[in-house]
């Protein structure tokens, strides 16, 4: 991991079958209104909360005023509930009248206002899952709506499909259709997902298609269902890791921070874990009315910058020994994400110890790393030997995030060694 140009070369060859609409570089950020607004249509009774232009015209209000945006979450995402409950005479979709009276190019033109991009939602079948409208039949016609009316992401779900050749077939069509447009869409499937109980998904295949892809069941607000997410991807990860890289990501869901069922070690916990997965960070919450720390959690900069590393390399579960969990994310600059997870849900604070050389490849810290704790809060432990061991304190449902940096002396030596190898071949040495 010392040789950061040669990793990037192979790195980018590895993933020449991505879907070349040049989009999603580093994992999507932004806002997506599901699993906090569900599928509310009441506007009489509950104007505020229910799914109207309205909301997602504040939401990038509150994105460009309370710091969202300069964080890096771009996109305002509409999912599922803002149809008509038919198409109009000529077949297009159409958006509900009242709570989207304006339309959708309206809508789309203000949030490009402020900067920030809008992202909509459709299935591959017949009907969404709350039972509106699908593509089905429509997909080419519905790429062009959506450009036309100035759309930037499309969440495309698979409630509605038949069979699984038809499933793969209607995800494929909806990207050739969108990349015929001209216009640059963010295309986030669910097509694996629905593969999953079935058939192993070809991962291979999918990348070539998708900018990021849903492989498990949708995130609740609650620590049950975070833990369920995090087990199935570390359970899964020798299938999923190896697809991720710039242009395709692995998707484990929204973000539920700020909202009701986490503690605020398991907010901690949730950031993490999807920083170091290289995930799609697409919160589900309140921003009129989040709370101040849930805030400074979701717009930490060290912990975003993590998630954006532009190597792109998905970090995987090390371990899991005594209710611990170590893992670890390769950076670009000769560095590693590394958090300790402590699985237990009672007592105190624990100890664990972390050798260095368990890092990497067991050599990178021979001559010296430089440790920094980024969560909870931020800590300098400076220049640290591989055989020290740090003894991290993480409370129960907590992770405890460093960033472990190899001395700089040391990488600029091994690097300009390597590039004279890499010059000259390796008789010089």
């Amino acid at each position: 991991m010392f040789f950061v140009p040669l990793v990037l070369l192979l790195f980018c060859l590895g993933r020449s079958g991505a879907l070349e609409n040049g989009l999603a570089r580093t994992p999507t950020m932004g806002w997506l209104h599901w699993q906090r607004f569900m599928c509310n249509i009441d506007c009489s009774s509950d104007p505020h909360n229910c799914i109207s232009e309205h909301l997602f015209m504040q939401m990038a209000d509150v994105m460009v005023a309370e710091g969202w945006k300069e964080a890096g979450y771009e996109f305002v995402c509409i999912d599922d509930c803002w149809l008509d409950s038919s198409r109009d005479s000529k077949g297009r979709l159409q958006p509900h009248p009242t709570r989207f009276p304006s339309g959708i190019r309206k809508l789309a033109d203000y949030v490009h206002s402020k900067g920030l991009k809008l992202g909509i939602y459709q299935d591959v079948g017949n009907k969404t899952c709350a039972g509106f409208p699908g593509s089905f039949g429509h997909y080419e016609q519905d790429a062009e709506t959506f450009a036309e009316w100035g759309v930037d992401l499309l969440k495309f779900d698979g409630c509605g499909f038949g069979t699984l050749d038809l499933l793969a077939e209607g995800y494929k069509t909806m990207s050739i259709a969108l990349n015929k447009t001209g216009r640059s869409i963010v295309y986030s499937c669910e097509w694996p997902l629905y593969e999953m109980e079935s058939q192993k998904p070809n991962y291979t295949e999918i990348r070539k298609y998708c900018n990021h892809w849903r492989n498990s069941g949708d995130i609740s607000d609650s620590w049950d269902s975070v833990k369920s997410i995090l087990d199935w991807s570390a359970g899964h990860q020798d299938m999923i890791v190896e697809a991720a890289g710039p242009g395709g990501w692995n998707d484990p869901d929204m973000l539920v921070i700020g909202n009701f069922g986490l503690s605020w070690d398991q907010q901690i916990t949730h950031m993490s874990l999807w920083a170091i997965m290289a995930a799609p960070l697409l919160m589900s919450n309140d921003l009129r009315m989040i709370d101040p720390r849930s805030k400074a959690l979701l717009q930490n900069k060290d912990v975003i910058a993590i998630n954006q590393d532009p190597m792109g390399v998905q970090g995987r579960r090390l371990f899991k020994m005594d209710n611990f969990e170590l893992w670890e994310r390769p950076l670009t600059n000769a560095s590693f994400a590394v958090a300790i997870f402590n699985r237990l849900e009672i007592g105190g604070p624990r100890a664990f110890k972390l050798p260095l050389y368990l890092i990497g490849d067991g050599t990178e810290c021979q001559k010296g790393c430089v440790v920094t704790q980024i969560l909870p809060y931020r800590l300098d432990f400076g220049l640290q030997g591989s055989n020290h061991a740090l003894e991290i304190k993480v409370n129960p449902t907590s992770t405890v995030l460093l960033k472990v940096t190899v001395h700089r002396e040391l990488y600029l030596k091994l690097t300009f060694v390597h590039e004279r190898k890499h010059k000259h071949g390796n008789d010089i040495l």
